[in-house]
């Protein structure tokens, strides 16, 4: 019998490579901006189209599935998820299909799902008017302005005081956020849970301690997070309780929220497993690769029947530096030997330009530490990123400041857009092409 043939819609070379490893005879989509030669190797197919242009990605697998129907669609790219439920649905193959995807995709509606439900009612407006959003403020005190749909921290501004809001609504205005929604500013611990579902029936495999250092971007990551019985039990209810509003049906879910003192409210969540290498932290700690685990239910069964406890505590902590032009990075062989550290990554070099920190693509690398608890954990990879520093000179045209710098600017490096199917013509998220 040939293998299980599946479709791996975007990603890293490495995510492929886990599919390949397994026996699955893998057909790979990725955006010819993105194509990594590294990848040929791991694949039976290679399509380098634009999976965002869903009719013409709709009519190849479709064609594909007609002669090698594939088991399932996979993905583990945030811009493909909603791609990745049409062609679920369009192929007829198990997963979760376009509904599921698009409320996990798009912002505001998954807001008014969850206050419908009643899980953690928070205050929301989408695109108000600057007199609505001046009465918003007011009324709660605070607010976080940002897009209706996307990741990463990208396009969100905080408001923590009504007379920001001028300023902000300006801000908005610059940087064309014109699809926008305004959330009350919720105040407490911010965490992540990752899940796994097989069938409806949901795993929680982490808790994840989250840091943004008192902005949007988030600086470090822990994976377990330190919080209590009672605590971690209303986490993970929250969470389930969204997870079965949606109808998600199987594998891994990324869920941000934050622990108030009314209460964990959920903040957004993702129909993959979380990025930051949080899946490393999850690997590290309990022994689970939810990337792997993931392909595993192109076998049929459950490729999770429990998760193991936590051995000991693993962290991240990310490296940022002043805006500017590189002239030196210094202490990253320092960093690599100090006490609990397993992966230094340094991703700038002399010459490159540093950004304000507007979103996760700005963070200029990483460190991560293994510790036998969560607290200890934290402090080895904050003490081992302090080691590396990355001086900056002013840049001579001030472009690691430029104001006009614009969402669509942002989107462009990455060659992304946030709705795929606004931009499709004629295609719906809840089916075919038209």
């Amino acid at each position: 019998m040939s293998a299980p043939r599946v479709l791996v819609i975007g990603g890293k070379s490495g995510i492929v490579r886990k599919a390949a490893a397994l026996g699955f005879e893998v057909v790979h989509v990725q955006k010819p901006s993105a194509f990594d030669p590294a990848v040929v190797e791991h694949c039976t197919q290679l399509l380098l189209v634009d999976y965002q242009d869903v009719s013409l990605v709709t009519a190849l697998v479709r064609a594909l599935h007609e002669r090698q129907p594939f088991v399932r669609v996979f993905t583990q790219a945030e811009a493909a998820q909603a791609v990745a439920g049409h062609l679920t649905d369009v192929l007829g193959t198990p997963g979760n299909g376009a509904r599921t995807t698009r409320l996990m995709h798009d912002k505001p509606a998954l807001r008014a799902l969850l206050n419908e439900c009643g899980t953690g009612a928070v205050p929301v407006l989408v695109r108000p008017s600057l007199v609505e959003l001046r009465d918003f403020v007011q009324m709660h005190g605070g607010a976080v302005l940002k897009p209706t749909m996307g990741s990463g921290s990208l396009g969100v501004r905080l408001i923590t005081s009504p007379d920001q809001t001028d300023e902000a609504w300006a801000w908005r205005e610059r940087f064309g956020l014109d699809e926008f929604m305004v959330e009350q500013l919720l105040v407490g611990e911010e965490l992540s849970v990752e899940t796994f579902s097989v069938a409806g029936r949901h795993e929680i495999v982490a808790v994840t301690g989250k840091e943004t250092g008192g902005g949007v971007v988030e600086v470090g990551h822990v994976v377990p997070a330190a919080l209590s019985k009672r605590a971690h039990g209303a986490v993970c209810d929250t969470v389930r309780e969204l997870l079965d509003a949606v109808g998600f049906v199987d594998g891994p879910a990324h869920t941000e929220l934050i622990l108030t003192a009314d209460g964990p409210r959920v903040v957004e969540s993702h129909s993959r497993r979380g990025g930051d290498r949080i899946n490393e932290l999850v690997r590290l700690v309990h022994g689970v690769d939810l990337e792997e685990t993931c392909y595993r239910l192109a076998e049929g069964g459950n490729p999770l029947p429990s998760v193991p406890a936590a051995d000991g505590a693993a962290a991240i902590r990310f490296l940022v530096a002043e805006p500017g032009v590189v002239t030196s990075v210094t202490g990253t062989a320092e960093a690599a030997a100090a006490p609990g550290v397993i992966d230094v990554d340094v991703q700038v070099e002399l010459g490159d330009t540093v950004h304000d920190l507007r979103w996760s693509e700005d963070r200029c690398g990483y460190v991560m530490a293994r510790a036998e608890d969560t607290a200890t954990a934290v402090r080895l990879a904050r003490e081992a990123a302090a080691r590396i520093v990355i001086r900056t000179a002013p840049a001579e045209d001030a472009t690691a400041r430029a104001p006009d710098v614009t969402l669509a600017h942002l989107l462009d490096e990455v060659d992304e857009v946030l709705d795929p199917f606004t931009a499709a013509g004629g295609v719906s998220s809840g089916g075919a092409a038209a």
